[in-house]
């Protein structure tokens, strides 16, 4: 082997001892924590960030997250109590505790939720088969929610998880529900529309009714009145007429003729009498002194 080939081969050595060892470095986050496994055992579990060595092609670094993990679950029917049933949406807030028995239980964050998803479902429905539809409406959620996380805590502890809090997001009737109560409620308001529209007509009706009565009782003794007034109105004329004629009837009745004359003779008229009419007295005679 000549001079060349043995740099060649020194040099390739080198490279792959550089592979070797730079492999053997992994780097932890603050918000990480590391399982350090030597052909698949358990060696150490590494909280310090930082630089960090392990023995490459023996051992290998499982990293995971140390901070609040979010997990929400899909909708699904829960039967309450009160044999009543709702849509409900939860969101759960968890953090890995203990890193091997995590990656003994599950290995993976998406095996976690599959596990914790199936937890929660269950115990969703072991307590709020037990509450009533009224509970969930009042101050009563928060001790309900309570339970469910307390729940749920206990029994991922052998994940290596601790749940912090389990919430409903939403808590709906079906589809199929809400369309029955609301066609039923639509009903219910079109019934009490018909029965306020004829009440409001019966109403409007009597109203009606009681107008046009006071309005002829009103006109009967508005006539009534006038008549009063007017027959007042004639006696008071005729005591002034008569007191006038008792003053003076010549003059009065040379008025009275000559109103007549007025009358009678306006345009376009014709009167066929005779000289010695006693309507045409005062033309030829004239008014008596």
């Amino acid at each position: 082997m000549n001079a060349r080939s043995v740099q060649i081969a020194a040099a390739v050595t080198i490279a792959v001892i550089l592979t070797l060892l730079s492999s053997g470095f992994y780097v932890l986050d603050q918000t990480e924590e590391a399982i350090i496994l030597r052909l698949g055992a358990w060696q150490a579990t590494i909280n310090e960030p930082g630089l960090h060595f392990k023995l490459p092609l023996l051992e290998s670094a499982v990293i995971y997250d140390r901070r609040l993990l979010a997990l929400n679950t899909p909708d699904e029917q829960v039967l309450l109590g009160d044999q009543k049933r709702l849509v409900v949406d939860t969101y759960t807030r968890y953090r890995i505790v203990d890193p091997l028995k995590f990656y003994q239980s599950v290995r993976t964050e998406t095996n976690a939720s599959s596990q914790l998803g199936s937890i929660i479902q269950s115990s969703m429905r072991r307590v709020m088969g037990t509450v009533m539809m009224p509970a969930l409406l009042s101050d009563k959620r928060t001790d309900v929610m309570r339970t469910i996380q307390q729940d749920v805590a206990e029994a991922a502890k052998p994940l290596g998880v601790d749940v912090v809090d389990v919430r409903l997001r939403r808590a709906d009737l079906p589809d199929e529900t809400s369309q029955a109560i609301y066609d039923r409620m639509k009903s219910e308001r079109e019934r009490q529309a018909k029965e306020l529209r004829a009440q409001g007509y019966e109403w409007g009706q009597q109203i009606k009714g009681k107008a046009d009565r006071d309005r002829t009782v009103i006109l009967a003794e508005a006539q009534r009145q006038s008549q009063i007034l007017r027959g007042e109105g004639d006696a008071q004329s005729s005591k002034i007429y008569g007191e006038a004629f008792s003053q003076d009837p010549q003059f009065y009745a040379f008025y009275r003729t000559l109103q007549a004359y007025r009358t009678s003779l306006g345009d376009g008229t014709t009167l066929v009498l005779s000289p010695d009419n006693d309507f045409l007295k005062y033309f030829t005679n004239g008014p008596r002194h």
